[in-house]
């Protein structure tokens, strides 16, 4: 067995080899340095007579394993929760029917086991719930109303599930489920004055591919107004650099849109793509620079706005070039309406949207 695994290492390491090989990014010091290690660690593993994948750290199994080289390593896999079929059947309703990110996933699906295991201690059937068994189960998180009003939202969407879809409650218990009144008036959004652009953009720097791509991504941000989760999910694809359009078809809320984008963001990603990106079939434009170069994540993208707001010295977030780009708009005349298509707002009267007018936005 043994002498197997030794045989699918050395298979391994010849594949990565070859594949650095290809890469003509890479300095030969580099690679000749790569091929020595791995020898050496191979040599290792056979004077121990130890299994290969006992030999890697956590990073390199867990990507080896999504290759399919080997089994997933130790502590690495979770074993989710089980829930009553019902439970499983909303998260996959929920998922086809609205656009719906992993980490919202993993949320409902909490909320879900924590209200199924109150259920069950209780021994409250579904079938007989009550509002008041609800509003007892709420009250037991002991969180902030920002978090308590998500919470209620997802349960809110469960219940009408259970109403509307499955008829297992007699009655549609999602209206009864309100928080306490909020008085305060909604804040209206932030954005950048005109001298803070111009500080913001004379603070940018292009010698690092690091620099390079934030460059990229800002100029989406601002010039475009995008999410970060849009930034994120952005591939080839969607680009179409002859005509200079980008295509957004997973926007939220469900609204496609195609977008013009101004030369000068065009310029700024295929600065990117020609000098920084790493050589990756990866389809998506953004990509970490560890290999195996995976593409950004919202939260990267959200990660390195505020580094770069903050080495520009502004007490501000990512978010802030988004509602610049909404206030340029509005300073060009553009109605309310064409602010709602190009932001991807779904609702005319959604309180983001209405915040979007000349008086609010003033400072």
């Amino acid at each position: 067995m043994i002498d197997q695994e030794i045989q699918t290492l050395r298979q391994n390491i010849g594949d990565f080899i070859d594949w650095m090989n290809s890469i003509s990014s890479t300095d030969s010091k580099i690679r000749q340095r790569y091929v020595l290690v791995l020898d050496s660690f191979l040599n290792f593993i056979r004077s121990k007579k130890t299994a290969h994948k006992e030999g890697f750290t956590l990073n390199v199994a867990t990507y080896l394993n999504s290759q399919e080289s080997i089994d997933p390593p130790k502590g690495t896999t979770k074993h989710p929760i089980p829930l009553p079929e019902v439970y499983d059947q909303y998260l996959l309703y929920h998922q086809q029917s609205l656009q719906m990110s992993d980490n919202t996933r993993r949320q409902i699906r909490y909320l879900l086991v924590r209200f199924h295991e109150y259920l069950e201690r209780f021994q409250i059937e579904l079938s007989s719930l009550k509002i008041e068994h609800i509003d007892a189960f709420m009250a037991e998180f002991k969180i902030k109303q920002t978090a308590l009003r998500i919470y209620r939202s997802h349960l809110r969407g469960f219940l009408k599930y259970l109403y509307h879809e499955q008829g297992i409650i007699k009655k549609d218990l999602a209206p009864l489920l309100v928080g306490p009144r909020q008085f305060a008036k909604q804040k209206p959004p932030k954005f950048l004055r005109p001298e803070e652009v111009q500080k913001f953009f004379s603070s940018l720097g292009l010698s690092t591919p690091v620099e390079i791509r934030t460059y990229a991504i800002v100029h989406l941000a601002y010039f475009l107004g995008l999410r970060p989760v849009e930034i994120s999910r952005i591939t080839f694809d969607d680009l179409l650099f002859s005509k200079g359009d980008l295509s957004l078809p997973k926007r939220k809320a469900d609204n496609p849109i195609t977008l013009p984008v101004p030369e000068n963001v065009l310029k700024a990603i295929a600065a990117y793509v020609l000098k920084a990106r790493p050589k990756s079939p990866d389809r998506h434009l953004f990509l970490s620079f560890h290999f195996p170069y995976r593409p950004m994540s919202p939260g990267n993208v959200v990660g390195y706005l505020f580094r770069i707001m903050k080495k520009a010295g502004l007490a501000a977030s990512g978010y802030w070039l988004r509602h610049t780009y909404a206030q340029n708009l509005l300073q060009m005349g553009r109605s309310i309406f064409e602010i709602k298509e190009m932001l991807g707002h779904d609702n005319i009267n959604s309180p983001r949207c209405h915040n979007y007018s000349p008086a609010k936005f003033e400072r």
